[in-house]
């Protein structure tokens, strides 16, 4: 695993889970922490348009395309054949940061917190993912696990935050 602290969020589609990270992110970035994200899409997606220079090399065949700017660079693998990468292979590809979310990988062996709404007409996932270590929520909902209001963001960094630093001391005392 990689020395970065990691915290996932699962949930249903519709459940909120981006707007909620998209709420997150400035309110860690405002503690001074360097963040990055990882979002796990379980459909065939592109970043790039038919037309265009980099779409026309990966078509070509290209496995991987770098494209570049004064304001940003992206690097598309394509994977052809290869099996998907796990999410700790993928995470070694950041550069360094103090923490990386990631939305998606529901079954990863990570932290995670359970974005829920109860309109959305699913049930908790939390009982049966110990990685689960809370619960945002609209609604009252019985789990086994903090559960937090979802429309306090503040709330919720601060939770996660602690949380992370509680779990980063413990293995440092256990490595001692």
């Amino acid at each position: 695993m990689s020395p970065k602290k990691v915290f996932g969020f699962a949930g249903w589609s519709g459940s909120g889970k981006t707007t909620l990270i998209e709420q997150l992110i400035p309110r860690f970035v405002m503690r001074g922490l360097k963040v990055s994200l990882i979002k796990h899409a379980h459909h065939l997606f592109d970043i790039d348009r038919p037309g265009k220079d980099s779409y026309r090399h990966r078509e070509a065949g290209a496995s991987e395309v770098l494209i570049t700017s004064d304001q940003r660079w992206v690097l598309m693998h394509e994977l052809r054949d290869e099996a998907e990468p796990d999410l700790h292979r993928q995470l070694e590809r950041f550069s360094p940061c103090d923490l990386v979310l990631v939305e998606g990988y529901k079954h990863a062996d990570i932290p995670k917190l359970e974005v829920h709404r109860p309109s959305v007409g699913k049930p908790l996932l939390q009982p049966s993912d110990p990685n689960i270590v809370a619960v945002a929520t609209d609604a009252p909902v019985d789990c086994g696990v903090p559960r937090l209001d979802l429309n306090a963001p503040d709330a919720i960094s601060d939770f996660i935050i602690e949380y992370l630093d509680r779990r980063h001391e413990l293995r440092t005392a256990a490595l001692r």
